[in-house]
């Protein structure tokens, strides 16, 4: 709206200006406005506010109590799992330890705290869906490309917390995800993780991710990640990365699970045979060795009987020479003993006139070890006939 109004006037139809007063230049221009008119203005409507009359004493004592609480808005405390930071007309200057600390008042210095020993994770490759306790699988963020050129959808989830709250707070990124706005994670922290997954990946193989070497994979992308924030000035420290689903694409699942349950088949038939071939093979061994023993046992048993015969043929031979009628004569009788000691025989004595009676009392012999009364009362008889 204009300053000039035609239908107004100031008692004498002229126009009015912005503060309620005419021109009063004799060209009929616009006349500044009255400053002191104003400072009474002002005056008049604190006097209104202040009980007693506005003085100059007054004023002064308000001010100091203004100054006073300007000066008491900048007193405020850091807990004691918290780190403080102080900002100077919007740049970084300090950061104040747990208590009560003090900083210019506003606009001059702002103060801001920050939780530093929370521990803090960020989902990657799925989101937890709190209506219904599920995960829902972020394909954008799970699939990843292996060493061996196959696909494979890794979510792992990085546990990390706030070692510098002044580099943290200027240096990364904290704005919501855009394709899932209640999504608050650190964006920078984020796709810091992500990148040095997929790298880590892209020198893996898949066999070895999905079975033995995802320890390791995990302790390398913690300290890629460490490494990489460092380097940025991020002011964080990773406590962890676990990998909670390692899986081919959907698509292939299946197929994937039938070759892992042939190869598991395969293993076992392996284990089985090489425990059979722990079990046989030491026995071999051992009956080997003990044929060895006994080779050898017989061998030394043969070379000292062998020996023992050579000697007494060698005594014998002496023997023979000094008196080789005896010596042949005791050969005979050691021979023949040997040779008849086991058989049943009839014993015929070149003096006698007749056949000497025989009796075979091992066979004639009760159970008591003794002969029938019919036996022992014509043994004497034989016996005596037989010696006329």
């Amino acid at each position: 709206m204009p300053w000039t109004n035609s239908s107004g006037g100031n008692g004498s139809g002229g126009p009015k200006g912005p503060w309620g007063r005419g021109p009063s230049s004799p060209g009929g221009g616009m006349r500044p406005p009255d400053f002191e008119d104003m400072w009474r203005r002002g005056q008049d409507n604190l006097r209104r506010f202040i009980p007693g009359g506005f003085t100059s004493g007054g004023l002064l004592i308000l001010l100091l109590v203004v100054v006073i609480v300007w000066f008491a808005t900048g007193i405020y405390f850091v807990r004691a799992y918290e780190q403080g930071i102080v900002l100077r007309f919007g740049r970084f200057v300090a950061r104040t330890p747990p208590g009560m600390n003090y900083h210019l008042p506003w606009p001059i210095e702002t103060a801001y705290t920050l939780d530093v020993t929370r521990q803090r994770q960020i989902d990657i490759g799925y989101r937890n869906n709190e209506d219904n306790n599920t995960q829902e699988n972020v394909p954008a963020e799970s699939e990843m490309l292996t060493g061996d050129e196959n696909i494979i959808n890794i979510n792992f989830t990085v546990y990390w917390k706030v070692k510098d709250a002044g580099a943290y707070q200027f240096n990364v990124e904290r704005v919501p995800d855009p394709s899932d706005p209640s999504d608050t994670s650190d964006q920078t922290i984020k796709a810091v993780a992500e990148s040095a997954m997929r790298e880590v990946v892209g020198k893996s193989q898949f066999d070895n991710i999905v079975t033995q070497d995802r320890g390791a994979i995990q302790i390398e992308v913690k300290n890629l990640i460490q490494k990489t924030l460092d380097m940025y000035g991020a002011g964080v420290t990773i406590i962890n990365v676990t990998m909670q689903k390692v899986d081919p694409p959907d698509e292939v699942l299946g197929a994937y699970r039938d070759v892992q349950a042939a190869r598991t088949d395969q293993e076992r038939a392996r284990n089985e045979a090489e425990t059979y071939a722990n079990k046989v093979i030491p026995e071999a061994r051992g009956n080997a060795a003990q044929i060895v023993q006994d080779a050898e046992a017989y061998r030394q048993k043969s070379i000292a009987e062998a020996s023992g015969q050579a000697k007494r043929f060698l005594s014998v031979l002496a023997q023979y020479r000094t008196a080789p009628d005896v010596t042949r004569r005791r050969m005979y009788l050691e021979t023949m003993a040997g040779v008849l000691g086991g058989m049943n025989k009839v014993i015929v004595d070149d003096s006698a006139k007749g056949v000497v009676p025989y009796f075979q009392l091992p066979n004639m012999l009760g159970a008591g070890g003794q002969l029938p009364s019919s036996q022992a009362a014509q043994t004497p008889q034989a016996s005596s006939g037989g010696g006329q």
